[in-house]
């Protein structure tokens, strides 16, 4: 059989006469956390509009496709949700946020701000990226809140203290593998148990935090027991 006959060589010629082809539209930018890159990376958001052609040359629309989001750096493009996954910029100021919001919750659920505790939480506070942050500063903070809201120090999470800690966790979770999730209630933990034994309120406010990133309940409370138990 000569080449080309077959079937195989027909279905190739007839691929050469006819296809498609998509024009793509930026309509967007921004900056990205790129999966084949690795990092943050520019992007356009494109749409497309496919055509079929006849000889290389477009001839008949044949409808949309996209919208799809294209890296600057690589070229590759992504579904819209590559969006979803915060920049490394954002998730950094993110878990910062959410580390200085939980050293908070501790401290006013705690009752005293014995210096012990201000001096843990100020250090996972600088850890998570607040350097300047200081236990005077904490403690002024933790004084703000009270007067803001009326809340008493020592009291249970109350509905308006666990609806900071979700704001804060809740976008955060699902960005973060389990040892980070754990790793953020077990500093709660350490700042609650610097000054002595959980308090019921203290108790309560890891228990909203795990909730919040995710954790299971049981499992909250053996990471709990684990943290308060000597090594």
């Amino acid at each position: 059989m000569l080449p080309g006959r077959g079937r195989n060589g027909q279905v190739t010629r007839l691929a050469r006469i006819l296809g498609t082809r998509t024009a793509w539209t930026p309509v967007g930018d921004g900056e990205f956390f790129c999966p084949g890159c690795g990092g943050d990376r520019n992007y356009q958001r494109l749409t497309g509009q496919r055509r079929f052609t006849l000889l290389g040359v477009p001839v008949l629309p044949r409808g949309e496709t996209g919208p799809v989001v294209e890296c600057a750096a690589c070229q590759q493009q992504y579904g819209t949700d590559a969006l979803d996954h915060p920049t490394t910029t954002r998730f950094s100021a993110m878990l910062r946020d959410a580390v200085h919001t939980v050293a908070l919750a501790v401290l006013s659920a705690g009752g005293t701000c014995a210096p012990t505790s201000l001096e843990t939480a100020a250090g996972a506070v600088r850890a998570a990226g607040f350097t300047d942050c200081t236990r005077e500063q904490l403690a002024a903070l933790v004084d703000a809140l009270a007067s803001d809201t009326g809340r008493i120090y020592g009291d249970p999470c109350g509905a308006g203290l666990a609806i900071e800690l979700h704001e804060a966790l809740d976008p955060l979770a699902p960005h973060l593998a389990s040892i980070g999730r754990e790793s953020i209630l077990l500093q709660g933990a350490r700042i609650a148990l610097a000054d002595g034994p959980y308090t019921p309120a203290e108790r309560e406010v890891l228990a909203t935090v795990g909730a919040a990133l995710t954790i299971r309940a049981d499992d909250v409370t053996r990471l709990l027991a684990a943290a308060g138990t000597p090594s």
